[in-house]
């Protein structure tokens, strides 16, 4: 059996807010006691309504945030301690795509130049070698001939296919998208979840994709991960999860998918097929 990827095991996350001279401390758990594996080449599909713990648990899984209690193993060992060697080429191999492009960028650098930076950062390569990768990115992502560009001049898609270029310049094992396409209109979510499969299998990428859309989750992933107030209350393979869903709370979830009729599945089905991007 191949070793995961990374593994989370017994992983809780609590905070601390107040406890000033005129507010009680609160402690809220965010993650509570959490297992999970993802082997390579898997796309693991976390998904929960707000505030259930799955952001958190992404920035644990890419070793952003540190556990209270429990471990988070990437190829087997606990993250590096900040700053080391090992840290940081941890960070080229572990990569994480936001939700908000537009924040994730400086609005005054070319999309060129802020992906040249991680080759930079994370790769000692030469000039031409340094042109040529951040040129072959850009057309695998669909903006070649974009590079010169700044993110003003760029719509949400683009902006998305930027930031995903920049994160794969470096050639991650690992890459975590928290909610990457939920601030985008419906066609364009569609274009951009097709990008990221034939990104995936031309990679051989091991993905964690974060969404609130269990239609989205159904979509991408091998395996889908159900979390309700810091817990997963259901870790199944997606077509098990869908035909014989185990709890309750994912059956609630389930039942509130627009697309429950045939005539809307195959609608939505369709507007997820391949098509060109724009």
């Amino acid at each position: 059996m191949t070793d995961p990827i990374l593994a989370l095991k017994g992983v809780k996350r609590r905070y601390r807010t107040g406890g000033g001279f005129f507010s009680k401390e609160t402690i809220t758990t965010a993650v509570d006691d959490v297992s999970l594996t993802v082997a390579p080449g898997e796309v693991c599909a976390i998904v929960g309504e707000s505030g259930s713990g799955k952001s958190t648990l992404a920035r644990i899984a890419a070793g952003f945030d540190v556990p209270d209690g429990g471990e988070a193993l990437f190829r087997g060992a606990p993250f590096a301690k900040p700053g080391s060697a090992a840290w940081r080429k941890e960070r080229a191999l572990v990569q994480f795509v936001f939700q908000n492009p537009s924040g994730a960028l400086d609005p005054r650098a070319s999309i060129a130049s802020q992906i040249g930076e991680m080759l930079t950062t994370h790769e000692r390569c030469d000039a031409a070698t340094r042109a040529a990768r951040i040129e072959d990115i850009l057309d695998r992502v669909g903006l070649a001939g974009m590079g010169r560009r700044v993110p003003q001049q760029m719509s949400g898609g683009q902006l998305q296919r930027a930031v995903l270029a920049r994160a794969l310049v470096v050639r991650p094992e690992l890459l975590i998208c928290d909610e990457a396409v939920s601030a985008l209109d419906v066609s364009v979510q569609a274009q951009i979840l097709n990008l990221l499969m034939s990104l995936k299998d031309e990679f051989g990428l091991t993905m964690i994709f974060i969404t609130h859309d269990l239609g989205v989750a159904r979509h991408v992933g091998d395996r889908i991960a159900v979390m309700q107030k810091g817990r997963i209350v259901e870790n199944r393979r997606t077509r098990y999860l869908f035909d014989t869903p185990r709890d309750a709370y994912t059956r609630t979830l389930l039942a509130a998918i627009p697309a429950a009729t045939p005539a809307a599945r195959r609608a939505r089905e369709a507007s997820l097929a391949p098509e060109t991007a724009a």
